[in-house]
């Protein structure tokens, strides 16, 4: 009988692994690269317009009607009062949450109703939440139109879902065994929460929240709804005074007929966006890596 030369069946189907490994590789690397310079020429385009209109009168100077004596300076402290009232408001209530409701809630009905809304909050549009925050911190609370109250409430609304989230999961990825030796040393819940739980679900706890106040930073349509105005002279001087925001300046230089706004100075703002959110962003992350390091 003839000897039988073939190959294997284990040997074509090593190789044709072998095929689709490389494939999906191939695929995954054109998937990133098109991502990487997509992002790049789109950066690169605003950078180029904002070049000769990005300098030191134009982030100091308020808004006027000739685009060569623009600036941004009321925005940009408005859009920093935002954020810093969110981060105050949003981080311990999303993380009292969590805790309560990963660490002291029964697995009932309730609990878990409770927690498919919040899931559910965090995909609702943030027009709504505009609508939320003018019937309830404006209408309701009288907080005022516009102010930076108003507008940190509306947007910590907004985030809150977010960042109660990641801080479930992160609470949720502490082992259970470093519960239980906690308790096995005699600490209480409390202690074991405060000393053994925080702690090592920080970092995750960190990230969540850097990702939820990148998102408050760009929105615009909250702001709309609590008629925040578009355009605002002066700086705010209180939690009750008028507030303009990035987004909301940016969209306003972008309604004007002039070129120059549409396009140098709109790209002046764009860039000054961008550079606070990685600062922001920069910030949250070393405090976050140094949680790392101290667990």
């Amino acid at each position: 009988m003839a000897a039988d030369t073939g190959e294997t069946p284990a040997g074509g189907f090593g190789r044709v692994s072998r095929t689709k490994d490389i494939a999906f590789r191939l695929l995954a690397l054109a998937a990133t690269l098109v991502g990487i310079v997509s992002l790049a020429a789109l950066l690169l385009n605003v950078a180029v317009d904002a070049v000769g209109w990005l300098d030191w009168q134009f982030l100091t100077n308020p808004p006027h009607p000739n685009p060569y004596e623009a600036g941004f300076l009321p925005a940009l402290v408005g859009s920093i009062a935002i954020m810093l009232m969110i981060a105050l408001v949003t981080f311990p209530l999303g993380v009292g949450a969590a805790v309560y409701l990963e660490e002291y809630a029964d697995d009932g009905y309730l609990t878990r109703f409770i927690q498919l809304n919040i899931a559910n909050l965090a995909g609702v549009p943030s027009v709504v939440y505009g609508l939320l925050g003018l019937g309830l911190f404006v209408g309701l609370f009288n907080i005022g139109y516009g102010t930076v109250l108003a507008a940190a409430f509306t947007i910590a609304l907004l985030i809150l879902p977010i960042v109660i989230i990641s801080a479930q999961e992160a609470i949720r990825a502490v082992p259970d065994s470093q519960r239980q030796a906690s308790y096995g040393m005699g600490a209480t819940k409390w202690q074991t929460i405060r000393n053994v739980v925080l702690p090592r679900a920080m970092p995750g706890i960190m990230t969540g929240t850097i990702l939820a106040l990148g998102r408050a930073i760009g929105e615009t349509a909250p702001l709309i709804m609590i008629a925040a105005p578009t355009t605002v002279f002066g700086l705010p001087n209180s939690f009750f005074s008028k507030v303009s925001a990035m987004p909301l300046q940016i969209y306003n230089w972008a309604s004007y007929p002039q070129t120059e706004f549409q396009y140098g100075v709109v790209a002046a703002g764009v860039v000054t966006l961008l550079v606070v959110l990685l600062t922001i962003n920069s910030i949250a992350i070393i405090i976050r890596n140094r949680y790392q390091q101290r667990t």
